[in-house]
């Protein structure tokens, strides 16, 4: 049984604050990611980039991206890769934490704690319909479409 998305409230690369209840009535796909340029997240943003418009226009959703970054860093790396969605600021981790994408990382050696690559397709009434954890950030985007699509149908 599908789930209820927590709800947030955060501020995205330019300032402005969104929130769940803004993607009501949508598809939404809300994607986690660790941090802003850097190689993995590079290369999944610019693949959402470029699958956006089938993306919004076969499956009718929109993409969101979260990671704890500055609003100030969003801003920079949605510039500098032409990034056509929304990337939210999460800097106290609390809404990467209602999400189950806060936890246990291991980095050259390092144990810590930070944001795992996870994400989440919501559909219109706001339920956590399917989940992805640890993605491979180079063939994310072309999954999300598949599974969209399989999703929507059988709504």
């Amino acid at each position: 049984m599908a789930q209820k998305a927590p709800d947030f409230n955060l501020q995205d690369q330019d300032g402005s604050y969104k929130s769940l209840k803004d993607y009501e009535g949508h598809w939404l796909v809300l994607y986690m990611y660790p941090r802003d340029d850097t190689p993995g997240c590079t290369a999944e943003a610019c693949a959402f980039r470029d699958e956006r418009d089938v993306i919004a226009s076969v499956t009718k959703a929109t993409v969101v991206g979260v990671s704890k970054d500055s609003v100030a860093s969003h801003k920079k790396f949605a510039d500098k890769y032409h990034l056509n969605f929304t990337l939210l600021s999460d800097p106290d981790h609390s809404t990467l934490e209602a999400y189950g994408a806060w936890g246990p990382r291991k980095f050259m050696g390092r144990d810590f704690f930070g944001t795992l690559r996870n994400t989440y397709i919501i559909n219109p009434a706001s339920k956590i319909v399917k989940k992805y954890f640890g993605t491979d950030p180079r063939t994310h985007a072309r999954e999300i479409i598949k599974d969209l699509k399989r999703l929507q149908a059988s709504a």
